[in-house]
């Protein structure tokens, strides 16, 4: 037992010691192993009872948990009522306002479309308008074509001058009043003849303006073109009037003064503007430019002279007249007078009338007062009573 096993650290160990050492080493094994355990057990048990808490406490918040999810459960459902309840109404409501706003929506459509139709049934009364015009407008177009094509002749234009005088003298003045291409001593024959009253000698009207060269001044495009038509234009003017002072001034026959129509006061304008001195040339030979609406004003201003001719001439029939309504006057006077008076005498009848039935109704109201029965005196004392007149 004595025998050294080995040495440990300059220490020899034997096999008693070894024997013992191993032993022990046994006993502190087992003693760990059996603490090992015992700590284990322990460390289980504490688990385990940490574990049984945790389920309780996990139980706990179970049973919290479901409860709350009852009363959650609860609250939805009532949230869920509410909410059917509030979306049943919104419905509604939205339903009530969809169909309100459809019925409007509804009534302005038909409002709108009234209104459209209307707006076309206007558009197709001004279209038809607008047609009528533009079938006036050509029309216009035509005849201002036509009457180009009249001023352009010079014989068609003479007798469209022609016929605006003679249309102008038809309105104003009776058919006793004027003559159309008259007929003079000399043989020259004016488009119109205006008879003038007490014999005075008659008014020459010329419709023949010599309008060529002045077309010629508006159709005229340079300096030299409108010089030229200028000259030619004053010339025809000149020999135009001189063979109106020539053919139709006659002393003892014709006024000593003449016109001269221009169809156009356009025209009539331009002279006056551009040709101011031709126009006083013209007024120096006792010729006057007249338009269609100064000779108008000057057939008016005869008509008025030929009428107050006319009523100088029956001056004496009018004074025959008016003495006759001067007597017949005075003849209506005196008969006015006459039942005047008998009238008058009418009335002092009346007022004797009057006076008589009055006394007639105070002799009957006394005849009314009396009492014959109780007082017999009175009746004696009123047959006593003299009577009135």
């Amino acid at each position: 037992m004595q025998t050294v096993l080995f040495v440990l650290s300059g220490y020899p160990v034997t096999a008693l010691e070894a024997s013992v050492a191993g032993g022990l080493f046994l006993l502190l094994l087992i003693a760990w192993l059996v603490l090992g355990s015992r700590r284990q057990l322990r460390i289980r048990a504490e688990a385990e009872t940490a574990a049984t808490e945790r389920i309780h406490e996990l139980e706990s918040h179970l049973a919290t948990l479901l409860k709350s999810q009852g009363e959650m459960t609860g609250r939805m459902q009532t949230m869920a009522e509410v909410f059917g309840s509030r979306q049943s109404d919104m419905m509604r409501a939205v339903n009530d306002r969809l169909d309100g706003m459809g019925h409007k929506l509804g009534i302005s459509m038909a409002d709108t479309t009234k209104q459209t139709h209307e707006g076309l049934r206007q558009l197709h009364e001004r279209l038809a308008v607008i047609d009528r015009a533009q079938r006036t407008i050509t029309d216009l177009s035509g005849q201002v074509v036509e009457l180009q094509t009249i001023l352009s002749n010079k014989q068609t234009r003479g007798a469209f001058g022609q016929g605006r005088m003679e249309a102008i003298i038809q309105d104003q003045l009776p058919p006793s009043g004027y003559s159309f291409q008259a007929t003079l001593s000399t043989g020259s024959r004016p488009d119109c003849l205006v008879h003038m009253p007490n014999g005075a000698p008659s008014l020459a009207i010329d419709a023949k303006f010599p309008l060529e060269a002045f077309n010629l001044l508006r159709h005229a495009k340079s300096d030299d073109q409108l010089k030229q038509a200028q000259a030619q234009f004053r010339r025809d003017f000149t020999k135009h009037i001189q063979d109106i002072r020539e053919k139709y001034l006659l002393p003892g026959e014709t006024q000593d003064t003449a016109f001269l129509f221009v169809p156009s006061e356009s025209v009539f304008a331009e002279l006056n503007e551009g040709f101011e001195d031709q126009v006083q040339k013209a007024h120096r030979s006792r010729v006057v430019i007249v338009s269609p609406s100064l000779l108008m004003l000057s057939i008016q201003v005869i008509q008025a002279v030929l009428r107050d001719a006319r009523m100088r001439e029956q001056a004496h029939l009018i004074q025959a007249e008016v003495a006759h309504l001067t007597a017949d006057v005075g003849r209506l006077n005196d008969r006015v007078l006459k039942l005047q008076s008998h009238f008058g005498q009418a009335n002092k009848d009346i007022d004797q009338i009057l006076i008589s039935t009055d006394k007639i109704a105070k002799r009957s109201q006394k005849i009314e007062d009396l009492d014959l029965g109780e007082i017999p005196g009175e009746a004696a004392t009123a047959e006593a009573l003299p009577s009135e007149h």
